[in-house]
């Protein structure tokens, strides 16, 4: 693959994360936090994370990011959603969204997983329509 062509997937990635990120927040996900892990994963560029308020809020936040991927054109390549709807990820190739309840968000404490990694600060933009 070219090196320009690697730059216009990366940035359009980087793109498509911030939006999921600002969707996430938008629909009152609590501390959103987007992580840069392109030097530190072969896997994704992207680790977004995101706190939910109920089952029901998760997997409506999960079936708009997969359409805000699909129009982005990084349709989900996968999405896993355990038995009680306490964590749900969705795999965008490049970017990998992990949707918890917030005990779960603690016990698996991905933030210090990925310590090491860039912190994406989070523009606020205009509020997605509901």
């Amino acid at each position: 693959m070219s090196h320009q062509k690697l730059e216009i997937q990366t940035a359009a990635a980087a793109a498509f994360a911030a939006s999921a990120a600002r969707l996430l927040a938008d629909r009152h996900c609590g501390d959103v936090l987007l992580l840069d892990v392109t030097t530190l994963s072969q896997v994704c560029d992207f680790v977004l994370i995101g706190t939910g308020t109920s089952d029901r809020q998760m997997k409506s936040v999960a079936d708009e990011l997969a359409v805000l991927g699909k129009e982005a054109g990084l349709p989900a390549f996968r999405k896993s959603v355990d038995t009680g709807a306490t964590w749900i990820v969705t795999d965008f190739v490049t970017v990998v969204a992990h949707l918890f309840e917030p005990q779960l968000r603690a016990y698996y404490d991905l933030e210090d997983l990925w310590v090491d990694a860039r912190r994406v600060e989070l523009e606020s933009g205009p509020e997605q329509p509901q």
